[in-house]
């Protein structure tokens, strides 16, 4: 039910109770019956309700919230142990592809703030976030990315990253036999 709806029924029982007990204290005590008595009592009488009910809606609100939140922490938790798994297994081949790129940038011949921007470069970086990093000029971060393609022989960023990339990843043809919803 909707928030708005639930807080008009509350206002609607809460008046009606309040009237009703107040008329059952007219009933009581007859000696009581000023019609400023009367209407003050019957808006304490309902300000209780309502606020009694304000606070019952907002404890099971609380509780709703603190059920949802509960589920996703424990959604999270799977989520987490799952890359978690993913993690130790990739932590072979990522030691592995890193020695190799090391080697690469070896038999090229870079400079060792060309095989920093070497790495950086295959991470995605920018030419600019690269040089906030390194807290040097964007224009020598260019610099010195024209020599890493001098050296290895690529006309640019993209290529550069291809070249180590191009073989981990499957053929197109590939592809369709390591989609999770190939029917092989």
């Amino acid at each position: 039910m909707h928030l708005l709806s639930r807080y008009s029924l509350l206002m609607a029982a809460a008046l009606l109770l309040g009237v009703g007990l107040t008329t059952l204290d007219v009933l009581s005590d007859p000696d009581r019956t000023t019609p400023a008595e009367l209407l003050i009592d019957a808006i304490e009488k309902t300000l209780t309700f309502i606020g009694a009910g304000g606070v019952f809606m907002l404890i099971r609100r609380t509780q709703q919230q603190h059920k949802h939140q509960m589920a996703l922490i424990e959604a999270l938790g799977i989520a987490h142990a799952k890359g978690a798994d993913w993690r130790k297994d990739a932590q072979t081949f990522r030691s592995g592809l890193g020695a190799e790129i090391a080697g690469q940038f070896r038999r090229w011949g870079l400079t060792d703030a060309e095989q920093e921007i070497g790495w950086m470069l295959l991470k995605g970086l920018s030419h600019k976030e690269i040089a906030s990093l390194r807290g040097t000029a964007e224009s020598t971060v260019r610099q010195q990315a024209r020599g890493l393609y001098s050296k290895s022989g690529l006309p640019g960023k993209a290529a550069f990253s291809a070249f180590f990339l191009e073989d981990l990843l499957p053929a197109r043809n590939d592809r369709a036999l390591d989609s999770p919803n190939h029917q092989g």
